[in-house]
């Protein structure tokens, strides 16, 4: 593939992503703006958080996507007791037949994966979330001094239920940061919840071809960095991130209802999702609509709105779209 121009590359992108879309739709109806969202991620060489009440197939959306883009998938569920080690692997002790001696060997864990769903994040001590933060940061594992690098592509997705927030350790800002999309997944229309009833509950099992290897998952990554970005597209995006910090902002909203903003990571992310979003759709450069369609979701939990906002029931959501309206 590295012999291909990127316009020819672009278009073979744009076509598989296609095929992708439809082997997911056998399996998946509707969630077509999460499907999208998780897509521009995954090119992005991101990681999401998704926010949504048990029971939307989020384990089923992400298993699927790992099958038909031919990489492995490990799911992790995330519990009190569950340790770093659990996570990133330990060592343990072996006897080595040959001499009769004693050695360590390093077990790897469920990190060493292509796709790693770790299920419900915010039941774990900030400890073991930190193990799966710092790998999703450095793209390695570091155990009595020696670095394992983890596989490529790798993909984090993260889960958090909305509800039951009892015994929980809600992520620290900081650590949000780390995830480049924060998605919600809502309740599915009459009509898809209608077809979800009749589809799960027969013996028929849909057939899912694979459509994309890891070789070409990686070379399309690249392609989305080569991707080249005119200077309003990222002077929108700089702006735009700048007005949601109340201390420099002219915009009385904002002013009312935040307490703090997002720092230079979300321009970064803007950017490199409205590239990822261009190239999906067969468009060689974005342009400021590409920035604005990413922005809720690299957006939403960068922002810390104020005792204000709660008061009257204002979501961080309605405050980028006031944001976007008046950019």
């Amino acid at each position: 593939m590295s012999k291909i121009n990127d316009n020819d590359l672009l278009k073979q992108f744009s076509s598989r992503i296609k095929d992708v879309r439809k082997e997911l739709s056998k399996v998946i109806i509707g969630q077509d703006q999460v499907i999208e969202e998780l897509l521009i991620s995954l090119f992005a060489k991101g990681h999401c958080l998704l926010v949504g009440v048990p029971g939307l197939a989020k384990t089923l959306l992400i298993n699927t996507l790992s099958e038909v883009l031919d990489l492995k998938f490990n799911r992790i569920q995330f519990t009190p007791d569950l340790m770093p080690g659990d996570i990133t692997g330990s060592e343990i002790i072996e006897d080595d037949i040959s001499t009769g001696k004693k050695s360590f060997r390093f077990v790897k864990g469920p990190i060493f994966s292509n796709i790693v769903l770790a299920d419900e994040i915010n039941r774990t001590p900030p400890k073991t979330q930190a193990a799966l933060l710092e790998a999703m940061q450095e793209h390695e594992v570091t155990a009595a001094g020696t670095n394992y690098k983890l596989d490529k592509p790798f993909f984090v997705l993260a889960t958090q239920n909305p509800i039951e927030q009892e015994g929980t350790y809600p992520l620290p800002e900081a650590q949000l940061d780390r995830f480049m999309f924060n998605l919600w997944l809502d309740y599915p229309a009459l009509d898809e919840e209608i077809n979800i009833v009749k589809s799960t509950t027969t013996e028929s099992k849909a057939t899912i071809d694979k459509i994309l290897q890891s070789s070409e998952i990686i070379d399309f990554q690249n392609l989305v960095r080569r991707v080249p970005v005119s200077e309003n597209v990222i002077e929108f995006a700089v702006n735009l991130v700048r007005k949601t910090r109340p201390a420099s902002s002219n915009n009385e909203y904002v002013k009312k209802y935040l307490d703090y903003g997002a720092g230079p990571r979300a321009s970064q992310y803007l950017v490199l999702g409205a590239k990822s979003r261009a190239a999906l759709h067969g468009r060689f450069t974005p342009d400021i609509e590409d920035v604005k369609a990413v922005s809720i979701p690299v957006l939403r939990h960068r922002i810390v709105p104020n005792f204000n906002a709660e008061a009257e029931n204002i979501s961080s959501s309605e405050i980028i779209t006031n944001l976007i309206k008046n950019a």
